[in-house]
């Protein structure tokens, strides 16, 4: 099943998908913005999709989903 985006899920603006700072990706990943410190250290130990504008690190919203559910599938057990 491949996820394909309707219009009404893509953002209206492209900064309405970009999350700013470690803490908004935290808070967008694990619900809470105290998981800071493990999102600079899945930014540099693993290939979360990050990027920095400045010394800001950012995330896309929509990145961050494609990036989640792909490593979903190569951990999902195969279906026999």
């Amino acid at each position: 099943m491949t996820h394909t985006k309707k219009k009404e899920d893509q953002p209206q603006h492209l900064a309405d998908d970009i999350l700013r700072g470690a803490q908004e990706i935290a808070h967008y990943i694990f619900g809470e913005s105290g998981s800071r410190r493990q999102v600079y250290y899945l930014s540099e130990r693993t290939r979360l999709p990050v990027f920095r504008l400045g010394s800001t690190l950012c995330a896309r919203r929509s990145v961050l989903l494609d990036w989640i559910t792909a490593q979903e599938k190569r951990t999902l057990p195969p279906m026999t």
